[in-house]
C-alpha cells in the first residue's frame, strides 16, 4: 500500500479507501489508483490481512450426514475437508457440520449453532428440506455457496454443481444408445423427487425420450425409504416389458441389487453417483452406467470460493459448472475390489 501510494502520490488512506471501495474518492484518483493497481498486479497479503481484523476467518458447512444417500456425503465432506486443510495456513478455520436430512428440526439446531460462531461465510448443499433456514441466513447478511445443488430465486454468492437438466438429457442418450433399435419403453425412478437438481434430471430424461418417441414410465418416490425390494418387485411386474431404468440419484444399487436377485439381466440400469454401491455393481456387470458429479472437488471448490471473496476480496464465479462425468464398466478410476 504504500508503493502504491507513492506511485499514485496520494496517502496510504485513499489507497485503502479504493481497496475497500469505502468513502469518497475522486473518479479521477479512484481510476488512477486501480490503474496502478492492475500495471503492478497487486495482490492483498492474505496473513496480513487476517492478523489486521484480528481473528481467523470462520466458514461454516452444514451438510447432511455423511453415512446418508450411499455415501454421497461422505465424499463431499472430503473435498470440503481438503480445502479447509489449504486454507489452515493462511487463516481460515472451517467447520463442517451434519443433520439428518429428514429432520427439519435438527437442521434447524445445527444452523443456531452454526451463527452462534459468528462465521464469515457459508455452505450449504440446498436439499428441499433446509431451503426455510437459508432465510435466516440472509437475514445475517452471511455470503453463502451452494454446492451440488440449487434454490430457484435464490441468489447465493456462488453456485457449484451439474447442469440437472443435461445430467438427465445424457442418461436418455446413454439409455437409448444401450437399447439400439429397440422401442421398449425406459424406466425413471425418481427418489427425493422434491429436491430440485432431482425433477430436472427426471425432466431432462423424459425430454430426451419424447425427441425420440420412446415411452417413459416414471414412478417418484420422496424418500429412500420407499424404494424398498418389494416396491421393486410390484415396479418389475407392473412393468415387464422395460428395456431399462434410470435411477435419479445415487441409489441404483438397490435397483441393480433387486434385478441381480430376479436374474433379470436384460435390463439397462444407469445411476448417478460413484458410491461405492454404485461402483461394485459396476464393476460386477450388474449396473452399465453412472453419471458422476465430482462431489470432492465441489465441497473443496466451496470453501475455495467463499476464501477468495472474503479473505482476499476478489470476484468469485457465480456459477461453475461440473463437467458430467460417464464411467462403464472398463473406465472405473483406482484399484478395482
Amino acid at each position: 500500500m504504500h508503493e502504491i501510494a507513492a506511485l499514485a502520490g496520494v496517502s496510504i488512506g485513499t489507497v485503502d479507501r479504493v481497496l475497500h471501495k469505502r468513502g469518497r474518492v475522486s473518479a479521477a484518483t479512484r481510476e488512477k489508483v486501480e490503474g496502478i493497481i492492475d500495471h503492478y498486479r497487486f495482490i492483498p497479503n492474505p496473513i496480513a490481512r487476517r492478523l489486521k481484523r484480528g481473528r481467523a476467518y470462520r466458514f461454516c458447512a452444514l451438510i447432511p450426514r455423511r453415512d446418508q444417500d450411499a455415501g454421497y456425503w461422505a465424499q463431499a465432506l472430503e473435498g470440503i475437508e481438503a480445502g479447509a486443510a489449504e486454507l489452515r495456513p493462511l487463516g481460515a478455520e472451517t467447520e463442517i457440520l451434519e443433520y439428518d436430512r429428514y429432520s427439519l428440526g435438527e437442521a434447524w439446531g445445527m444452523l443456531d449453532r452454526a451463527l452462534a460462531a459468528d462465521p464469515d461465510g457459508m455452505i450449504f448443499a440446498p436439499i428441499v428440506l433446509i431451503k426455510p433456514l437459508l432465510e435466516k441466513v440472509r437475514e445475517r447478511g452471511i455470503p453463502c455457496v451452494f454446492f451440488d445443488s440449487d434454490f430457484p430465486g435464490v441468489n447465493p454468492l456462488c453456485r457449484i454443481r451439474q447442469d440437472p437438466v443435461r445430467g438427465g438429457y445424457l442418461a436418455g442418450r446413454l439409455m437409448h444408445l444401450f437399447m439400439g433399435t429397440e422401442k421398449r419403453p425406459m424406466g425413471v425412478l425418481n427418489i427425493h423427487s422434491q429436491d430440485y437438481h432431482i425433477i430436472k434430471r427426471r425432466d431432462g430424461f423424459v425430454r430426451y425420450a419424447e425427441e425420440q418417441g420412446v415411452p417413459t414410465v416414471v414412478r417418484d418416490y420422496a424418500g429412500e425409504e420407499e424404494l424398498s425390494g418389494a416396491e421393486m418387485g410390484r415396479f418389475l411386474e407392473d412393468c415387464p416389458d422395460l428395456a431399462g431404468v434410470f435411477v435419479t440419484n445415487c441409489l441404483a444399487h438397490r435397483v441393480a441389487r433387486t434385478l441381480k436377485s430376479r436374474r433379470r439381466g436384460d435390463l439397462f440400469i444407469i445411476g448417478y453417483d460413484l458410491i461405492p454401491g454404485n461402483r461394485r455393481l459396476l464393476e460386477e456387470g450388474f449396473m452399465d452406467a453412472v453419471i458422476a458429479q465430482r462431489p470432492e472437488e465441489q465441497g473443496r471448490r466451496s470453501v475455495l470460493a467463499l476464501y477468495r471473496h472474503i479473505a482476499l476480496e476478489e470476484p468469485v464465479e457465480p456459477e461453475i459448472d461440473i463437467p458430467l462425468d460417464i464411467y462403464v464398466r472398463e473406465n472405473i478410476p483406482g484399484e478395482r475390489s
